[in-house]
């Protein structure tokens, strides 16, 4: 019973860390399309605007970074 417990970890390891990545994917794709419209509609604020999306696709990016960490300390 235990061996299959095991078993079932190890594939949902991979399952959460997919998950994990397309959720990372998905999100710096809205932040990224955020961030080109409202620089298409306020051009003298792109420095501000590309200061706050870089900011928020590394949290993102981290997020995915923090699962792929726990997948490795777990087994």
């Amino acid at each position: 019973m235990e061996n299959e417990a095991l078993n079932l970890l190890h594939l949902a390891y991979p399952i959460g860390l997919g998950l994990a990545a397309l959720g990372s994917a998905i999100g710096i794709g809205k932040v990224g399309a955020a961030a080109m419209e409202a620089m298409g509609r306020q051009p003298e604020a792109i420095g501000q605007i590309q200061t706050a999306m870089i900011i928020a696709a590394a949290f993102i990016e981290a997020l995915a970074i923090y699962a792929l960490i726990s997948v490795f300390l777990i087994q």
